[in-house]
């Protein structure tokens, strides 16, 4: 008897390691020390030594039911991606700027050439982000999983001078809330969207001409990272007063996250284009515009507060990290919460 015999297979371990570092290569910074491998990722601090008062933020995160997607289309070179952005935009929310990033595969068997495309994926992530892939794991559970499926989960730490903080304190009436377009429905909803369309490889083929695409390629679509849009406002001289990443609970649950007692957000609907693919979900599954607005990011996966003389200054910004802004509503007095009208 083996550990191989028992269904962990080393071999496949270590053919997975070296298939994944041309992609963890092209995501080094200047601070990463050693290379693939270590017992643990190291960076070096020295680069935060001229801020006042640096803060470090973390995030964690993983892609919830769009991996059953990634496994059904045989397709796993984008969901690495979704796990980065989850994390990274979380901490760009808060003002950081991301700096490492870590991954965990769990796989009922390691198929080295499908790890090495999740890793890519994740690569690809923490290139758009600006984060550098330091370590990771997979972890191989026969007998726990189906040899056929894996989760993966990732961690992100950033920095941020506490000065630069976005808390949303400074928040008033008048402020103008500018959203900014996803590419779809990310990374969240994904077991209503499971119930409401059939999930075979003859379902997600079929083409749609609202989509223009698939209804696979549709759904499958990577989450934005906003990172560089967030960084080009700041850098545009431009005071973010507040953010929100609309991921899990959409609208209600996490614009309310960006506010201050006091103080309102509203938000209208008609500011900006839904993308198509939720206007066929809410039609197939017969959803509520409340849950639709409650469950999913209906087109917009970042939203942030701005004095009004800056908002076309922050949608220039936006616009030339290739992001597509609008402007979606604004901040009124009232009891803390979320209008969409």
């Amino acid at each position: 008897m083996d550990y191989k015999t028992s269904g962990v297979d080393i071999e496949a371990g270590y053919k997975s390691v070296e298939l994944m570092k041309e992609h963890v290569k092209k995501t080094m910074r200047p601070e990463v020390l050693g290379g693939l491998g270590g017992f643990s990722g190291a960076f070096s601090l020295a680069g935060i030594k001229n801020m006042e008062d640096p803060v470090l933020l973390s995030g964690t995160d993983g892609c919830g039911t769009k991996v059953k997607l990634a496994f059904l289309m045989d397709k796993h070179d984008t969901i690495g991606i979704d796990a980065v952005a989850m994390c990274v935009n979380d901490i760009a929310c808060a003002g950081g700027e991301p700096l490492f990033f870590l991954d965990y595969i769990a796989c009922g068997r390691n198929y080295p050439e499908k790890i090495a495309e999740i890793v890519k994926g994740v690569a690809e992530g923490c290139q758009q982000s600006g984060a550098a892939l330091i370590g990771g794991e997979t972890a191989e559970h026969p007998g726990l999983m189906p040899e056929d499926e894996y989760d993966l989960a990732g961690f992100a730490v950033g920095v941020c001078d506490r000065k630069d903080l976005i808390t949303g304190e400074n928040l008033k009436a008048g402020d103008v809330l500018i959203g900014m377009a996803s590419t779809g429905v990310h990374s969240n909803g994904f077991s209503l969207v499971r119930k409401v369309f059939e999930m075979t490889k003859e379902s997600l083929d079929t083409y749609y001409d609202s989509l223009g695409k698939t209804l696979g390629e549709a759904l499958i679509a990577p989450t934005r990272i906003y990172v560089k849009a967030l960084k080009n406002i700041r850098e545009a001289g431009v005071t973010v007063k507040a953010c929100s990443h609309i991921t899990g609970g959409g609208f209600y649950e996490n614009v309310p996250r960006m506010l201050v007692d006091g103080v309102r957000a509203v938000i209208r609907k008609d500011s900006y284009p839904v993308p198509p693919i939720f206007g066929l979900l809410q039609e197939k599954g017969e959803i509520a515009d409340q849950m639709m607005y409650n469950t999913f990011n209906m087109g917009i996966g970042m939203i942030v507060a701005v004095d009004p003389a800056d908002a076309e200054k922050a949608m220039e910004a936006i616009r030339a990290a290739g992001d597509t802004p609008y402007v979606i509503g604004s901040i009124e007095d009232g009891e803390k919460g979320v209008v969409l009208c």
